[in-house]
């Protein structure tokens, strides 16, 4: 591109909300605070459109992995926070900082849209230490039961199965798209109780948790989950109802208004 048109693809060094210290020793992620990736191009814009991959889900992946400098980096075990930064970084390299999202008011049902600053969004870092260094493995004591859970984060993988469950229980039993996220992301994120490492009984275990663990568990997660705060407050001009928003991420995040 330099020799033959006169330019060359800019490449920027950005942020790893969990700085590597969920990856294990022989990943190209251990440890690192950053990752290296390059702007967007007309081949990535191919990529967001192919029906193939939105049928697939796996248009944000390959997306990615299109642009990551480092090749052998496994795209589908990066947090979903780290995914996330990766993500944002390339939508403003790409397209700019401002992005216009509808958000449903959730007093009226009215949309609203609410105009994000990409750039001004800040980084939540992984301020807790995993049981063993280089493992996606936390503890955390349940309030109600009394019992010691050890709990990983979300990765891409398990991002990509819980929507693809919830898709799979709407087509066959008209369930809303929401219904049993909770149960599915502890299902998927809790790796052990007590002693108890079965699938199965963690998965019974989950269904018949007591509320307060639940919740108390949750808000541990939330809390401390690397990633990119992607709240905003915003007010709704119909119902002036002030509420706290979450940025909506998606294939159309990557195609701004023109």
């Amino acid at each position: 591109m330099r020799d033959d048109f006169g330019f060359e693809l800019a490449t920027e060094s950005i942020p790893l909300p969990s700085q590597g210290k969920v990856y294990p020793t022989g990943s190209p992620l251990h440890a690192c605070e950053t990752v290296d990736i390059r702007s967007m191009t007309a081949r990535e814009e191919d990529i967001l459109t192919s029906k193939a991959l939105i049928k697939k889900g796996t248009v944000i992946t390959e997306l990615i992995k299109s642009c990551l400098i480092n090749k052998s980096i496994d795209v589908d075990s990066m947090l979903a926070g780290d995914r996330n930064s990766v993500m944002i970084s390339l939508r403003i390299t790409g397209y700019g900082q401002k992005y216009d999202a509808d958000i449903v008011c959730a007093a009226c049902n009215n949309k609203v849209t609410v105009s994000f600053d990409l750039a001004a969004l800040g980084i939540k870092r992984l301020n807790i230490e995993p049981i063993k260094e280089g493992e996606n493995l936390f503890a955390f004591d349940l309030p109600v039961t009394k019992q010691k859970v050890k709990f990983k984060f979300m990765t891409g993988a398990d991002e990509a199965d819980l929507l693809q469950e919830a898709e799979r229980r709407r087509k066959i039993v008209g369930m809303g798209s929401s219904d049993s996220l909770v149960t599915g992301r502890l299902q998927r994120c809790v790796v052990q109780v007590g002693e108890i490492t079965d699938k199965g009984k963690i998965s019974s275990f989950v269904r018949a948790m007591p509320a307060g663990d639940s919740r108390a568990l949750r808000k541990y997660m939330d809390e401390n989950e690397p990633g990119i705060d992607m709240n905003a407050s915003c007010e709704c001009p119909q119902c002036a109802e002030q509420q706290e928003v979450t940025m909506p991420l998606g294939v159309s995040f990557f195609w701004p208004d023109a």
